[in-house]
């Protein structure tokens, strides 16, 4: 249900919205670490090295969509936050409406350019045609994955972070029964977890909707859903890009990484798709610690208390420390059978090892760069986390680029890489938000 976060005591109401938000990620996590499981023991390490390619490349379109769900959530926390319902209707129905359009639009580039993004990002010939199979079935789930992200979306904004946990449990108990019935008895390879993810994904948007007409009142919209304000939208635009930006920088820095990847052979790339899932494990709840942040801070920026803002930063801080401490311990101590959940393969296994120890300790430093993302998002600031993730994946980049090409660091590059561009990140944000903390 709805819920008023402008009143009661800042940590236990941190705590509480944040605890639902990383339990709905670690079981979108472990449904993706199931898939990639799946396809690693019972398809082989091409399916999972195809798997693994295009993973950034869904996760760009997504968040392109997703930037557009996320600025007009900060609209939303203010506008609840300060009573304005009636403004606050015509946010959610401008928002679903431009969020539906983009999306078709989105779909049919997306399906139609498959092959020549793969290309771009020099994917093995040998594994071409089994991953551009697989990533047009799951661009033609984007319409469903918005309606998901935009229902999750105004849901948090008005106070209730457990709604879209229960609905993104349903959706990975589905996607991992539709995984072992189309992989393990249809025999449908890597193209029937691509299926299984769409499906599951329509029936979460189902029962969204659902929910929404029985247990919500303020999102019974009516005829309302078909009204569109292009004044709202122009705002929703104003937060969105730069919120869509900040986070397909990130991708578009993620892309390049792979791209260098691919470069090392199949091997690696195995290695590389099987890390990034145990990594979404780490950085994941650190960025939902940063999304709890930004609905306290966009309410009570809404209800004009900045003591309360304040208080709900530090409150934050506090809690993605705690997180990133647990997590470096975890990667370091069991490196290896994390590794060995996901494929048998020797040589892969030693690669990510490799990188699992070596990023492990650095884990602190996104804990970090996530609560003053969350800082600056709460404050309707999406300038400098756009500025502050550029810098980030650029600096990523330019430093995996020689180390890759030219030195021959192999999959060590990657966390030395990442270590460079989340000092450079710090060294961006760091004097802007104690300028605007003292202010506030």
């Amino acid at each position: 249900m709805t819920k008023d976060l402008t009143t009661g005591k800042i940590m236990p109401i941190l705590v509480k919205f944040t605890i639902p938000l990383v339990l709905g990620n670690l079981f979108q996590l472990t449904y993706n670490a199931v898939d990639s499981i799946i396809v690693g023991h019972f398809v082989g390490k091409e399916a999972l090295a195809a798997v693994g390619i295009c993973n950034p490349i869904t996760t760009l379109m997504i968040l392109f969509l997703n930037g557009l769900c996320m600025g007009a959530s900060i609209l939303m926390g203010m506008q609840y936050g300060a009573k304005d319902y009636d403004t606050l209707h015509r946010q959610i129905s401008t928002t679903m409406l431009s969020g539906v359009v983009f999306s078709v639009t989105l779909t049919v580039l997306c399906v139609i350019f498959a092959v020549p993004m793969l290309k771009l990002i020099q994917v093995d010939p040998s594994i071409m045609d089994l991953t551009a199979e697989y990533l047009r079935i799951i661009f033609w789930g984007l319409m469903f994955t918005f309606l998901y992200n935009f229902f999750s979306s105004t849901l948090r904004a008005l106070g209730d972070s457990a709604s879209p946990l229960y609905f993104l449990i349903i959706s990975a108990i589905l996607n991992i029964f539709g995984d072992l019935f189309f992989v393990i008895v249809l025999k449908a390879g890597s193209n029937g977890c691509a299926i299984s993810t769409v499906l599951s994904e329509a029936l979460c948007c189902l029962f969204c909707i659902i929910y929404i007409q029985k247990k919500v009142p303020i999102l019974r919209l009516g005829k309302k859903w078909l009204v569109f304000d292009a004044r709202l939208l122009k705002k929703t635009i104003a937060y969105g890009w730069a919120s869509a930006m900040q986070q397909a920088t990130v991708q578009m820095g993620k892309i390049a990484i792979q791209a260098l990847v691919n470069t090392m052979g199949v091997s690696v790339a195995a290695a590389f798709a099987v890390v990034n899932r145990i990594d979404d494990f780490a950085i994941t709840p650190e960025q939902n610690i940063a999304h709890a942040m930004t609905a306290l801070m966009a309410q009570n920026k809404g209800a004009g208390k900045n003591d309360r803002m304040r208080e709900g930063f530090r409150c934050g801080m506090i809690l993605e420390l705690v997180y990133g401490a647990a997590v470096m311990l975890i990667c370091l101590g069991f490196a290896r059978p994390l590794m060995s959940l996901f494929v048998k393969d020797e040589e892969v296994i030693g690669h990510g090892v490799v990188y699992l120890h070596l990023i492990a300790v650095m884990y602190i430093l996104p804990a970090i760069t996530n609560s003053l993302q969350g800082f600056f998002r709460g404050i309707g600031d999406l300038k400098v986390t756009l500025m502050s993730s550029f810098t980030n994946m650029t600096v990523r980049v330019i430093a995996a680029a020689p180390m890759v090409l030219l030195w021959n660091f192999g999959i060590e590059a990657l966390p030395y890489s990442y270590l460079a561009g989340w000092i450079a990140m710090l060294l961006v944000e760091t004097p802007l938000m104690l300028r605007i903390y003292r202010k506030k």
